[in-house]
Order: structure tokens, then sequence, then C-alpha cells
């Protein structure tokens, strides 16, 4: 069924409506007035058709939802508590009363995503960049010359060792194969965890030719697993769709080596996982998916806006993105990409005819004039912008499962850095109203005559 309306009620007696006891000033109620709700419920809602079965929650409170998830950076479970404690947040979410209880839970948040995607979700981002323009907070015209880079959405995962993932993949098939009946001539469950033990200090003592040892005996009990249980399926076929995924993980795992080329399984419940380095010292290498962020040249005046957030996964060469990233911003902003000014990671990009002659890249010589230099200075922008989308909407350690998952993370960490420079403007907004009304009334003051006393007469 398609999400149910909310209604605003009639007025009851016993309960004061929320417009009544909040401050309307407050940012976030000027902000839930400018946001087309109903634009936003009739292109999200059509992801439902009309059955039978229990409707679904309301699409601006689930919109909302999203908004504020990111924007403060809460978890599913923590923006539960919050928003039945804030008032501001249910009215922001659509709310005519006061609410003790909440209306959702954490899994209605994770099927809303799941059904909504990033193409839905990113309707939600484009939304941000029109309440940006209607409040002059950023210009249309700086729309057309962005700058692009790319950063890595980390996964939810540990470190990848070969050592760990072998015994994690015995143990999962050990486990698995209790549950469904399957009797294994052994487990290893005690020598396999002793192995694990001594590979780990010896690889700290860097003793390596022991620690490969180890390593190997990790891999042969694992095979023997795999063996025993292909042998117990040939028994029970009606189990074979169950095992299969399990056991071409664990045959992944048993013959990848290192250093080898090639797609490798860094966790066996993320398996799309990808091991990118990125050049930094503290931090060789970070296991998630690229994404590429698109920003503003020109500083707006309510600060840095994310024009895009794209997660690209395969790890690409950055200069190959382009040709999938700049008509992505152009369907987003609806305008047209003048210029894209990006980092040296972009030399030898190979773009199709309409792009080619837009892109500069830093230290360029060629074509190179002084408003370009001018630009190129504005490069670095995009760098705080990636830090708060990491350190402050979520983009630092994605929890999302699947590659669904990361595509969505991206977009939403896009859409919650959106939505808290807006409230910031919103909040700047009003304090410069409520300083201009201040000195008008100050200016009438001393310019009106004093009252003559009585002495004076």
């Amino acid at each position: 069924m398609r999400p149910r309306e909310q209604t605003k009620g009639q007025d009851d007696l016993f309960r004061a409506r929320l417009d009544q006891i909040i401050d309307t000033r407050h940012e976030l109620v000027r902000l839930a007035g400018l946001i087309d709700w109903r634009l936003l419920d009739h292109k999200l809602g059509d992801m439902y058709t009309d059955g039978p079965g229990q409707p679904p929650l309301p699409t601006r409170l689930m919109a909302g939802l999203s908004i504020l998830k990111h924007t403060h950076n809460l978890s599913d479970e923590e923006l539960e508590r919050r928003w039945v404690e804030n008032p501001y947040f249910q009215f922001f979410c659509g709310e005519a009363f006061f609410r003790h209880t909440s209306p959702f839970d954490r899994s209605s948040l994770s099927r809303w995503r799941t059904r909504m995607g990033e193409a839905r979700l990113e309707i939600l981002l484009q939304e941000s960049l029109s309440v940006a323009v209607k409040t002059e907070a950023i210009d249309v015209k700086d729309l057309s010359k962005v700058v692009v880079d790319t950063t890595v959405q980390e996964k939810a995962v540990t470190f990848p060792t070969d050592a760990k993932l072998a015994n994690r993949a015995r143990e999962k098939l050990v486990k698995l194969a209790a549950k469904h009946g399957l009797k294994l001539r052994q487990g290893y469950p005690r020598v396999g965890k002793l192995a694990l033990m001594k590979h780990q200090r010896y690889a700290h003592a860097k003793q390596f030719n022991r620690a490969r040892r180890e390593l190997r005996r990790l891999k042969t009990y694992l095979r023997r697993v795999i063996r025993d249980i292909e042998r117990q399926l040939k028994k029970a076929p009606c189990l074979e769709l169950i095992f299969r995924p399990m056991l071409f993980l664990a045959q992944r795992v048993h013959d990848q080596q290192r250093g080898q080329r090639g797609p490798k399984v860094y966790s066996l419940h993320a398996p799309e996982v990808e091991c990118i380095g990125k050049g930094k010292a503290r931090k060789p290498y970070e296991f998630g998916v690229k994404v590429s962020i698109a920003t503003t040249v020109a500083p707006s005046a309510g600060g840095q806006f994310v024009l895009a957030a794209k997660a690209l996964p395969g790890n690409p060469y950055d200069g190959h993105t382009l040709s999938t990233v700049i008509p992505h911003v152009e369907a987003l902003v609806g305008h047209e990409v003048k210029r894209i000014i990006a980092d040296k990671g972009y030399r030898g990009h190979g773009l199709p005819a309409p792009y080619s002659m837009r892109v500069v890249v830093s230290e360029q010589k060629r074509g190179v004039t002084r408003q370009i230099k001018r630009e190129l200075k504005r490069r670095s922008a995009v760098e705080p912008v990636i830090g708060h989308l990491k350190s402050d909407h979520r983009m630092d350690r994605n929890f999302l499962i699947g590659s669904e998952g990361d595509a969505a993370n991206a977009v939403l960490a896009a859409i919650g850095y959106n939505f808290a420079r807006l409230l910031a403007w919103l909040r700047r907004l009003w304090r410069a109203v409520l300083m201009l009304l201040a000195s008008v009334v100050l200016a009438n003051a001393t310019a009106r005559p004093a009252a003559p006393t009585a002495l004076a007469e």
C-alpha cells in the first residue's frame, strides 16, 4: 500500500499543539516550512503500490528521520530516543501533537532505506540544494563550476589478515553445519584458535617463517571442513543452496595468496569491500569503497554545499570516473557544468568529447588563464568538506550492508551535510535580522527628542 498522509487533525482540548508550545523562530521549524514535502511525498511514494496489507509509515516521517539522523550524526537507536524527547524533531517530521511513544523502530529506517535506494535518496539531496537556492545560501551561477575529488568510505570491518579470514571462515562453516544438522568429522575449534594465536604472536615478533607455518595449518583446517561439508551435501542436496554461498567465499579465502592481483576477500560478511591505497602515511590502506565528492568552486554565502556524492565500486582510476561523475552532477543540479577543477590524481583523464575541454588539473600550464589560476587556488576547498562528511555525518564508517548500502550511505552523508549547512545559515540569518531590528530601535530611541520636565518649564 502507499504511505498514508499525515493529517493535522482537529484541535484537542486535552493536548496542546506543537506549534503552540515550541519556538516558531527555531531553525528546524523554519527549515520544515521551506522543504517541499508534497513533492517528496509524490516522488518517494511512487515506490509503493496500492494493495492489501498494513500501510507504510508516512513519507514525511521517514524522510525527516533520515535527514535528522545524518544531520546530527545519530545511530538508529539514538535517533529513536532523541525523537521521543525532542518536540522540534517531531514537528520537523510532521507531527501535530507531542507524542510520548515512537511510531517507528530502528528496523523501519533500514527497510525504508533499502526500498528507496540510491536513486530515490538523491531526491532529498536535490531538495537540499533547492532550499539553499531559495534561501540565497547558494547562487545558481555558482553551480556551473565545481571541484571534484575522491575519498574512501570505509566499511565497518576489522583489519583483514589471511589468518583471521581462514579461521573465521572455518568457524562460520562449522556453525552453519551444526545449525542444519550436518555431522562433521571434526570442527577444529580448539586447535584452530590456538593456531591463530600463534600466528599473531609470531607475526608480531617478526618470526615470519613460523607465522607462515601456522597460516598453512589454518588453511589446512579450513580445507578439511570444506571437503567434509561437500561430502555431506551429496547425501542432502536440499541444503545445497544454503551452503553454496558460504562455501564459495571460504574457497576464495583458502585459495587467495598474499600480493595476488585481482579481487580478494577482505571480509566474510561484506565481500564487496575493496583495498584502496590513497598514499596516506598514517593509513596506507583503507578498506571500503571509493566515493566521488563534488562541491562548488565559488565560496557560497551559506558555505560549501555538496552537489553530488557517488560511490564508485571497483576502485577505478580517478581520471576515469569523470565520464560518470559529470553527467551525474548535471542531472542532480539541473545545470550545465562548464568547468571541473581537480587535483593531480586526475591527470590523463579520458573523457568523452562534450567534457574534454572542461577539466583543469592542478599545476596545469596549458590553457590556464588568470581566472583559472584563481579558481585552482580554491581546489583544496573540497578537503574540509570531505573531513566534515566523515567526522560529522557518518561517512567515516559505513554500517549499511552491501554495495547498495555503500551508495546509500554516501548520498545520506551528503544530505546530512547540506541540511546542517542550511540550519547554520538560517540561524545566522535570523541573528542578522534581530541585530538589524535592534539597531533600528536604538536609532529611533536616540533620535527622539526628550520630553520637557517641570523644572525646565
